[in-house]
């Protein structure tokens, strides 16, 4: 109960703060935007068969943990064509077995880090430039380092500094923000997609897009971890980085507006090789099979449609070559999701959500074989493999309880997690609450 106790208090706070704030207060000037988030998700699973573990085996045993992460969302604009963007962050909490055990995990919102005791630090740091390529404009509505207005409809933007990839690429009208939507890393964004980031999620680079009335091309460069999922960034970019590109086409079916993403990612990191680590006797480990712009590379293909004007659906394919370990987010070579978010609007609840999504995760030939001989990856290995596709069921409800807090009750169900069908299946539900300004 302990985590439905710490629930109360995030509660309390963030409900006084919101009483006590004087409206007339929030208005900033035009060349400044803040914004505020803090989200806190409780998480508890019960007991499933396991007949045995590893070191990265999911517990056997209930758990529950809470997270929490709060966001300062500052912009600062310098004439028309220039913004910098600061966003100091907070973030704490554990996750299911120190953030082990399925491939899919639950929490979006925790990352593989050993202290539970909330820590400050900079998740975003970068300036932006944009120019404009003709007279036309659209309307921006508000949101995270942003504030309402027009901008051009055709245009060049530049962003260097830190920043997450997933700021700019595999986006998702429906499925791409743990705080609001689907919690599970491989339904809020394509798991076989190894992104380059630390441990927390960002990174440093450099992206550039081309945006038309009707399609976007963007690309970026960005540092990769010294380790697998390491804290550390590697400023070697000549030997190792990670490169990605992505092509978005926007359009309307009977007046419901869609688009279509393929995303390209090439990496190069000081990874090891699934095969070279097999052809050692005993139990296998990729420490030896490490070397400096060893590539990854894989595809993604992410779609998105509305149906109505409440209703929406979504899917994502993602492929990765599966010879090289996973080195930054999590141990998927295959992955297709898709599910359906309908808005409350229908039984006068316009600001509700209710979402259900599944997602099917798989492993290459190679690191199958590399599992069941007992080799461990950073986030999975039970010490043996009874291989079978990780299945992940997850649904939700969004309760917009005031015009700053948000509650949501979330049911996963994973089959076969860390791909094994002699453990599991695991029952996950969840509470979470967003707070946002």
């Amino acid at each position: 109960m302990r985590w439905l106790c710490a629930y109360t208090v995030f509660v309390c706070l963030s409900g006084g703060a919101a009483a006590q704030s004087d409206p007339s207060a929030q208005i900033q000037p035009s060349w400044v935007s803040i914004h505020f988030q803090a989200t806190s998700i409780g998480q508890t699973h019960g007991e499933f068969d396991s007949p045995y573990a590893g070191e990265n085996s999911l517990p056997a045993h209930r758990e529950n943990f809470v997270s929490l992460t709060s966001t300062l969302f500052l912009t600062i604009r310098a004439g028309s064509h220039l913004e910098f963007v600061v966003n100091p962050e907070i973030a704490g909490g554990k996750g299911f077995g120190n953030v082990t055990g399925i491939a899919g995990f639950t929490n979006g919102e925790i990352p593989r880090v050993a202290a539970a005791t909330p820590t400050p630090y900079l998740a975003r740091g970068y300036v932006k430039a944009s120019w404009g390529l003709g007279p036309d404009e659209e309307a921006v509505g508000s949101g995270a380092n942003g504030e309402p207005g027009t901008r051009a409809a055709n245009r060049i933007t530049s962003v260097a500094g830190k920043f997450g990839l997933t700021d700019f690429f595999d986006n998702n009208a429906y499925s791409h923000d743990p705080r609001t939507q689907f919690m599970n890393w491989s339904i809020m964004y394509n798991g076989a997609w190894d992104y380059s980031a630390d441990v927390r999620g960002y990174t440093f680079g450099v992206m550039q897009e081309l945006t038309m009335k009707s399609w976007s091309l963007r690309a970026a460069t960005a540092l990769e971890p010294t380790e697998a999922n390491g804290p550390t960034l590697d400023w070697r970019v000549t030997k190792n980085r990670g490169d990605v590109a992505e092509v978005e086409h926007r359009h309307q079916i009977h007046a419901q507006v869609g688009a279509i993403r393929v995303l390209g990612f090439y990496n190069r990191e000081d990874a090891g090789t699934f095969r070279e680590a097999l052809a050692a006797p005993g139990i296998p480990s990729l420490d030896a099979s490490r070397r400096n712009g060893t590539a990854k590379y894989g595809l993604g293909v992410n779609l998105e449609q509305a149906i109505t004007r409440d209703i929406g659906v979504f899917g994502r394919y993602g492929w990765a070559d599966g010879k090289t370990e996973a080195w930054a987010f999590t141990q998927i070579d295959r992955t297709v999701s898709g599910g359906i978010v309908v808005c409350g609007r229908s039984w006068r609840r316009p600001g509700d959500h209710v979402g259900v999504a599944a997602v099917r995760n798989q492993l290459s030939g190679d690191q199958r074989s590399f599992l069941a001989r007992g080799g461990m990856g950073f986030i999975i290995g039970d010490g043996r493999l009874n291989y079978s596709p990780e299945s992940i069921l997850e649904s939700y409800y969004s309760w917009r309880a005031t015009s700053l807090l948000t509650a949501t009750v979330d049911y996963q169900r994973i089959a076969n997690p860390a791909y094994n069908r002699d453990r599991g299946p695991v029952a996950v539900y969840s509470l979470r609450l967003h707070v946002e300004k």
